[in-house]
């Protein structure tokens, strides 16, 4: 599985309220969600994201609430993953649930910058920096992430798994 994208570079902890703004919770439809991804300190950037665009920040991604929003708002948007030096753990597990994949790539931002052209290579764990050359290594996913991946996410793979529950 590779993907390619453009990158959108972050720092460090961008908590839940910086990716998807508290006030916008009472929103329940995702794609109308995916217009205020950011909106608070990047007014704009769901009108700048392209599909299949890359996130990469630093260290402590996705921290704060446990709000499903904050990863919704990005899957919904066309973001085709996240790549950061750490996640917190719950926007992790939820990123994995709705079928974003999420990248630990230590020291990613020192070899990135906005707009450079990344190639992910999800089960061998091998990043490219299309830009720039530079060549990093993360640890791959597994194969059971991978399969929740390719089914669209955890719901859709469970499906998957049990044909008489579709």
């Amino acid at each position: 599985m590779v993907l390619t994208g453009r990158v959108w570079k972050f720092g460090t902890n961008i908590n839940t309220d910086i990716i998807y703004p508290g006030k916008f919770l009472k929103i329940t439809d995702p794609t109308q969600m995916a217009s205020y991804a950011f909106a608070s300190i990047y007014p704009d950037f769901h009108k700048s994201v392209t599909p299949g665009d890359i996130i990469v920040a630093g260290r402590n991604f996705g921290c704060g609430s446990s709000r499903e929003q904050a990863v919704l708002c990005l899957k919904h948007l066309g973001i085709g993953a996240i790549v950061a030096e750490s996640i917190a753990r719950i926007y992790y597990r939820n990123a994995i649930n709705v079928g974003l994949p999420a990248i630990i790539c230590p020291n990613i931002t020192a070899h990135v910058n906005n707009g450079d052209i990344l190639e992910l290579h999800l089960e061998s764990g091998q990043l490219l920096n299309k830009s720039t050359g530079v060549k990093l290594q993360f640890t791959p996913l597994p194969p059971f992430i991978l399969n929740i991946i390719r089914s669209g996410g955890l719901i859709p793979y469970l499906r998957t798994c049990n044909p008489s529950r579709r």
